[in-house]
């Protein structure tokens, strides 16, 4: 991932941001919006991230007040239309069979390209003439130098797109005399093909992604964050417009930290994970500054602290319950015989006693051994070689069996080693507590 990353950046100056968060945008499943004037590299974001997938295609459009549905989700076929009276388009070429799609000046569509956006951006399934057609988009980009109209419909749009990032000119004097000067073609495909997505790994991955942790202090965070958001917006003089943010955008949200954690190799989200809510809050850039300050903020007082004392706490019970262990119990050393394993596979008869000159029994056959019924074993010498078939149960001394030979019985006693082992015994109350208990 990180050959991938810096292959995309490759080029860019001052755009390595929004060209992660565009990648992240498209392995979460989500789509991300770029505000900006003309020529600031927006189009680029998109047609760069296209390379980060294997056999990617794009579909990009500048929107304008006269732009038809044709042109974005393809023509009506005549042929269908004229020999089998349906009418549906001819998708292939157009958004609904591209993987990165680019959006110019999106609030220029009209009411039918929004409607037909919103089921492929909350389903990705695009209803062409009578059929439903699932769309194998990774990402979508939309940019436009202005938010959305306020007197126009576009709300229900505009919370689709989970990430917004507001971008501008070049800003260092560095930086601008690089690009400037710089002759790679950035346009150009130049990611390595082992670098590159392939879709069953997306797939694979969006499993891993749904198993990603979200431990204590980062579910406390994003509640925090949420009440402090819900607190802002009640208080009365404010310069900046409410910030909204409803229940289905939280849910997004949690899915695109896990995805960062996922992507950074981590197996739970991690608090400065956290700090990518600022580019899922707000819609209005006047808000984006408070936003960021009460994103840290919390962070800073309620996450890391609360993941501190959740340590502290952890640490003081474990040497608590150590303590209790060490006043009321005695660690004592116990020394006990067990049976002596030969290659992991026999147990040996004690020395001075070989049935039939056998040496080896194997241990399958003395754990079927019970006290009441016989059982035949197999008794080995010392080359494992098979001597006797006998019939035999566990003797009632200790680690022997009892072998019947002409209806005879003997015990023969197995090999043992010492082995020495801690006992926990119990302390003793004191005479005064046993007597005070129950007062």
């Amino acid at each position: 991932m990180e050959a991938l990353i810096q292959g995309l950046c490759s080029g860019l100056y001052e755009r390595e941001l929004p060209m992660k968060l565009a990648l992240l945008s498209a392995v979460a499943g989500e789509s991300i919006f770029l505000l900006g004037p003309p020529g600031v590299g927006k189009s680029l974001i998109a047609r760069r991230l296209k390379f980060a997938f294997r056999d990617g295609t794009s579909f990009e459009y500048l929107m304008s007040r006269f732009s038809t549905p044709d042109e974005i989700f393809g023509p009506i076929s005549i042929k269908k239309l004229k020999e089998e009276d349906k009418y549906e388009r001819l998708t292939s070429k157009y958004l609904p069979g591209a993987n990165i799609v680019f959006l110019d000046e999106i609030w220029k569509s009209g009411p039918a390209i929004q409607n037909a956006l919103l089921t492929i951006l909350n389903e990705k399934i695009y209803r062409n003439g009578e059929q439903e057609m699932y769309v194998d988009i990774k990402g979508i980009i939309t940019a436009s130098n202005e938010l959305p109209p306020e007197k126009e419909s576009f709300q229900p749009l505009w919370d689709r797109f989970l990430l917004r990032y507001e971008m501008g000119g070049i800003r260092d004097q560095r930086n601008f005399l690089r690009m400037i000067t710089d002759t790679q073609d950035v346009y150009a495909d130049d990611i390595a093909e082992a670098d590159k997505i392939a879709n069953a790994q997306l797939e694979a991955w969006s499993r891993e992604i749904d198993a990603i942790k979200l431990p204590p202090e980062v579910l406390n965070t994003i509640q925090v964050v949420r009440h402090k958001l819900e607190e802002e917006n009640q208080r009365a003089n404010r310069e900046a417009p409410p910030v909204q943010v409803f229940d289905r955008r939280w849910k997004k949200i949690v899915r695109l930290l896990r995805t960062a954690a996922f992507l950074n190799g981590r197996e739970e989200v991690d608090l400065m994970d956290c700090f990518l809510m600022v580019h899922a809050l707000w819609s209005d850039p006047r808000q984006r500054e408070h936003i960021q300050e009460i994103v840290s903020e919390t962070i800073r007082k309620h996450g890391y602290s609360m993941a501190i004392n959740l340590g502290m706490l952890r640490r003081e019970i474990e040497a608590f319950e150590q303590e209790v262990r060490t006043e009321t119990r005695i660690e004592h050393k116990v020394a006990e015989d067990r049976l002596e394993v030969i290659q992991d596979e026999y147990y040996a008869f004690s020395p001075g006693e070989k049935p039939f000159q056998g040496e080896l029994l194997r241990i399958e056959d003395f754990n079927k051994l019970s006290l009441e019924d016989e059982q035949v074993v197999n008794i080995y010498d010392e080359a494992q070689t098979l001597r006797h078939r006998l019939k035999a149960r566990r003797s009632r001394q200790e680690h022997a069996i009892d072998i019947t030979y002409n209806s005879v019985s003997q015990t023969y006693p197995l090999r043992t080693t010492k082995v020495e082992r801690s006992q926990l015994i119990p302390k003793k109350p004191h005479p005064l507590l046993v007597e005070h208990w129950e007062k």
